[in-house]
């Protein structure tokens, strides 16, 4: 083999060497979530709810936008020998199961720890539904957002009483066949573009009420920020419907 054909041989190996790197660049990311769950839970141990709910954010951010660039960079291809969905499904598990079920004990939006037992079981049913992503990319029952309801019981201090029957409803609402929207799979990319970037801003009004909560109070933005949450159920009931295999 003379010098050209060694060049023109080694020459297509160095592109795959860039895209397996970025691959395993998003499995870390992916994978990162599980280390901003865990700082969740050790704020949580500290009563440093606000610090907490940053950290959620965060984990939250960081799993809106995986999947994106996963897609994008071809992780399965160029980085076979890890399951990113596995991955993803276990990381989703602790955060947006485990570290709000914590939160929600601690905060004292239940009126026993007994009480989050519902979310854990129901939403281990639902992770491992074979069908818990609809072909045509929409979520499979309530999309146990945990940590969703755990912020909002919190910031609006929701009485356990109430807190405990919204976690009723929803371990309940898990099992019933009913499509809720997966933003980043929104085959609309107006519409999907617009979901993120609400998002976005949701997520900001979030952090700046925990870090600033007299200003956020006065001109009552936690409670504005609910329209997001019923934008997304909104477009869910519009888009989705009852799933009949």
């Amino acid at each position: 083999m003379n010098a050209t054909d060694s060049a023109n041989g080694a020459a297509p190996s160095q592109p795959n060497r860039t895209r397996e790197f970025l691959a395993w660049t998003v499995h870390l990311l992916t994978a990162s979530g599980a280390v901003w769950g865990l700082l969740a839970i050790f704020a949580l141990m500290r009563d440093e709810f606000g610090l907490a709910t940053i950290f959620m954010i965060v984990a939250l951010g960081i799993d809106s936008i995986d999947g994106s660039f996963a897609r994008k960079l071809e992780v399965s291809k160029y980085a076979p020998g890890i399951d990113g969905r596995r991955m993803d499904d276990i990381v989703d598990y602790l955060n947006f199961v485990i570290v709000p079920c914590v939160f929600m004990v601690t905060a004292g939006s239940v009126l026993s720890p007994y009480w989050v037992t519902l979310p854990a079981l129901a939403s281990a049913f639902g992770f491992s539904q074979n069908d818990a992503k609809t072909d045509d990319h929409f979520f499979l029952g309530w999309p146990s957002y945990w940590n969703i309801l755990a912020l909002y019981l919190w910031l609006l201090e929701i009485t356990p009483l109430y807190g405990t029957l919204c976690v009723i409803f929803f371990s309940i609402a898990i099992f019933i066949p009913y499509k809720y929207i997966y933003p980043s799979r929104l085959k609309n990319r107006t519409l999907r573009y617009f979901v993120s970037y609400s998002g976005l801003i949701w997520a900001l009004v979030i952090v700046w009420a925990v870090l600033d909560p007299s200003s956020t109070s006065r001109f009552s933005l936690v409670e504005i920020s609910l329209l997001y949450p019923a934008l997304y159920m909104g477009l869910s009931f519009k888009l989705g419907g009852l799933h009949r295999s």
